[in-house]
């Protein structure tokens, strides 16, 4: 049997991870109860010149009260779509350890508000994941220039027990 040649580790050749994120001020955050106030702050936050030419992925985090505690551009992709990382998605649901539920949405820059079988894909993946570390996913949000149309809101996405959004339709 040869023998096990040990090396030693040079501190200098090794990188240092650092998380950080700090919550906002709990008077500051905005409170999302429909799918309504929730496609306002996504328009907001996105850029409104550019829906109708590229598509763009969105992520809010949401504490449990469905205070916003941030949103996240994901992705941007071209006309026809864009990747979606669910390995981000759950890296920055981690990050902000007070979240507790996300909302995603993305853009259709065709105009079109009809789902997709990506979308399907994509919300399905995303729940999944999110799942796996005790989140759970409220909405998935359609933008176009002229509306929007929310998964949860047309029953296309099962309600979670802890949604505490109301139907734009109620």
């Amino acid at each position: 049997m040869k023998p096990i040649k040990r090396t030693t580790l040079n501190l200098d050749e090794c990188h240092e991870v650092q998380i950080h994120y700090k919550r906002p001020l709990y008077d500051s955050t905005k409170k999302i109860t429909t799918s309504q106030s929730a496609e306002a702050l996504f328009r907001d936050f996105i850029d409104t010149e550019r829906l109708d030419y590229k598509e763009f992925f969105l992520v809010m985090f949401l504490t449990h009260g469905n205070q916003v505690l941030a949103i996240s551009e994901i992705s941007v992709g071209v006309t026809a779509g864009t990747l979606v990382s669910i390995k981000e998605i759950c890296q920055l649901a981690l990050l902000i350890h007070t979240s507790t539920a996300i909302i995603a949405c993305h853009n259709h820059p065709s105009g079109t508000l009809r789902k997709s079988l990506s979308d399907e894909a994509i919300t399905k993946r995303i729940k999944q994941a999110l799942e796996l570390i005790d989140m759970k996913l409220l909405d998935h949000i359609i933008l176009t220039t002229e509306s929007y149309v929310s998964f949860l809101d047309e029953g296309w996405l099962e309600p979670s027990e802890k949604t505490c959004l109301n139907s734009k339709l109620q």
